[in-house]
């Protein structure tokens, strides 16, 4: 059975194996509607009685979840309410999916980075294409401070000093690289990937679902960070995208063709690397 909102189409397979497929052209970024899209596919994990694995991928080859949407005003997104956790709403719905009585996977082709990274590390696992992945943490790049919680993901993924490569460094990390580090799983060939996942989820989905939930609960309780980590950091970004020389640099990646098909979002990484304020230059 197929069902789809604005953003986000699902796919039933079978009551215990569903698909969540993100199709927001151009880029698949991610603003407040997909947030409340993901609030309430979330909230059917929770409760459904058979559900036991989830995979979310993508329609779009190039772009997984390209980043939250620079264009949209701030304030609308810092007034939304707070989710069931108390948190902001994309805190919520992070920290939501990562205790999800089911197997979360990430199966990633194209391009990752920002809060699109942020959801993929908040899955159980992720899966990728070597050829064609691409995650990262551009927001240092553009004088920003990661605000959904990837300073509390990554150093319990990869230890503190990748972690602090992939965050300070601001760079793209193809798959074969994301897989070395622990970003991901695996990374497999790209024609690999969609056959490896599915026979995965198959699998898992042939399972019990208590002893999913039950085992899950447990190595939540061992890996994932407290609550209480969350939301300073997201503070920090709200504080950061409102000074001025972020404003700039956004600003100048805005004039390259930011958050269109162009060069600047295939090779992000690449071009906040660009950047030279007037004190630098």
């Amino acid at each position: 059975m197929n069902t789809a909102t604005s953003q986000i189409k699902l796919t039933q397979h079978t009551p215990a194996y569903w698909t969540a497929t993100f199709d927001h052209p151009p880029i698949n970024v991610i603003g407040p509607p997909t947030i409340v899209e993901l609030d309430a596919l979330i909230s059917r994990l929770e409760t459904d009685p058979e559900v036991r694995v989830v995979v979310f991928d993508s329609a779009n080859p190039e772009f997984f979840l390209a980043h939250y949407d620079m264009f949209v005003d701030k304030a609308i997104t810092m007034a939304m309410k707070p989710g069931r956790s108390g948190m902001h709403p994309w805190l919520d719905v992070l920290t939501r999916l990562s205790r999800v009585p089911a197997a979360t996977i990430a199966c990633i082709r194209g391009r990752a980075r920002g809060a699109g990274s942020e959801f993929a590390l908040t899955c159980d696992m992720r899966f990728a294409s070597r050829e064609k992945a691409v995650l990262g943490q551009f927001e240092v790049g553009v004088g920003a401070v990661p605000g959904g919680g990837p300073m509390a993901r990554l150093p319990r993924l990869m230890g503190r000093g990748r972690a602090l490569e992939v965050l300070l460094g601001a760079d793209d990390f193809n798959g074969e690289l994301a897989e070395r580090y622990g970003y991901v799983n695996r990374a497999l060939p790209d024609d690999e990937l969609l056959p490896f996942v599915d026979a995965f989820a198959r699998r898992l989905a042939g399972f019990d679902k208590r002893a999913i939930a039950e085992t899950k609960a447990f190595v939540d309780q061992a890996s994932l960070p407290p609550d209480s980590e969350l939301p300073p950091a997201l503070m920090a970004f709200y504080a950061s995208v409102a000074r001025p020389e972020t404003r700039a640099r956004s600003a100048a990646l805005a004039a390259k063709g930011l958050q269109t098909l162009s060069d600047v979002e295939l090779r992000l990484g690449h071009h906040v690397g660009q950047y030279a304020a007037p004190s630098q230059a």
